[in-house]
């Protein structure tokens, strides 16, 4: 009788790329290339025929710049955004034709600086006007439509029209506001801000003539067409958080956390876990101590509430969450051994469902991703 055919093991394109990950990491944040690539297409398939430019402040979404602007690059985007100067610089570096927009402008002292790395600076209020306009290079024109935050508001946008040399020799290469309340899709605002944009655009015609607009970020994309106009501002749908009002599925993950396990122990009933001993085992638990904590960006909020996977085992996080260590009852997984990796963020764990956990949003936890994760790419994009 023949022997029977033994089926290779199937090695996921995560355990690959985690093994690559540096014996001594207590954490690793994994990049999935291709669902990144995959999103941005479908942002850009749904804006089109306005462009879909790219939002990588704050690190790329706290993924790395480095990682992720040239895998937007490879599947078509041109136009990114970033908060500040220094992170434009670096994206300079990366992407040396990208048109590059600065959202904070040129604060004080940093013309020279936006100069020197052929960033355009979006100009908010008067006085960065008069700072940028003798230049004589590109910039793009915030104007405030109800975010009360950045751009002219109601009274700079007046004493412009009022004193049009104020714009001499500005060369306004995009035209922007930004939308207060597009997670809700029914927001009576979203309208509202759409019809103030607009009038604002015709109103200041005379004085920076009609260049290209742009309103929506990724949930504004979702709005609908309406509200795409020239260009619109993917953000955190890139990074694989679902825009509300989205097609369930529709955005792939792309980031995955892990933490290593550096302890395991057997405790008996009445054992009391972590700081102000806040969890007391009720019965003979097996605990898992994982290297990573609120320094690492995992929320403190999920104490006592999180949840991790070994595997398809659920591990309920018991516990406060501390600076560097995190603890999971792993009773029901017998073969977790020292060294290996407890899924944090992932297919179990998809990075809106641990903000909800953490009582806060998708933004904030991929954003605060420390510096001490080993971050990885991997997939082809």
């Amino acid at each position: 009788m023949p022997s029977p055919t033994i089926s290779p093991p199937v090695i996921r394109p995560i355990d690959t790329a985690l093994a690559t990950a540096a014996p001594q990491a207590g954490g690793a944040l994994l990049i999935d290339r291709a669902a990144l690539a995959d999103n941005y297409r479908a942002l850009a398939a749904q804006a089109a025929p306005a462009e879909t430019a790219a939002v990588v402040k704050a690190d790329g979404y706290g993924l790395g710049i480095a990682e992720v602007a040239p895998v937007l690059w490879r599947a078509g985007c041109r136009t990114f955004f970033v908060a500040l100067a220094e992170e434009g610089a670096a994206l300079r570096k990366l992407l040396r034709t990208a048109r590059i927009f600065v959202l904070s402008g040129p604060l004080p002292g940093s013309v020279a600086a936006l100069r020197q790395h052929e960033l355009m600076p979006v100009l908010n209020e008067l006085e960065q006007i008069a700072a940028w306009r003798a230049t004589g290079a590109p910039a793009a024109l915030h104007v405030d439509t109800g975010m009360s935050r950045l751009g002219l508001d109601v009274s700079a946008q007046a004493l412009l029209l009022a004193e049009p040399a104020r714009a001499d020799n500005l060369k306004i290469a995009l035209v922007m506001s930004h939308l207060a309340c597009s997670e809700e899709a029914g927001h009576t605002m979203n309208a509202e801000q759409l019809a103030r944009f607009q009038a604002v655009r015709e109103r200041l015609a005379p004085v920076i003539g009609r260049p290209p607009a742009s309103l929506a970020n990724s949930c504004g994309i979702i709005l609908g067409r309406d509200y795409a106009l020239d260009m619109v501002r993917a953000g955190i749908a890139l990074y694989g958080s679902e825009p509300s009002g989205a097609v369930p599925g529709r955005f792939r993950a792309v980031a995955r956390l892990f933490g290593r396990v550096v302890q395991l122990r057997d405790v008996d009933p009445g054992t009391s876990v972590g700081y102000g001993a806040t969890h007391r085992v009720a019965v003979a638990a097996r605990l898992a101590t994982v290297a990573i904590g609120y320094a690492d960006g995992y929320p403190r909020s999920l104490s006592n509430r999180g949840i991790g996977f070994f595997g398809e085992t659920p591990l309920p996080l018991v516990g406060r969450v501390s600076m560097d260590l995190t603890i999971f009852d792993a009773s029901a997984a017998p073969k977790l051994r020292p060294g290996d990796w407890i899924e944090l963020i992932g297919d179990h764990l998809p990075v809106d469902a641990v903000a909800a956990r953490a009582g806060t949003i998708s933004y904030e936890v991929l954003t605060r991703l420390g510096s001490r994760l080993a971050r990885i790419g991997f997939g082809e994009s």
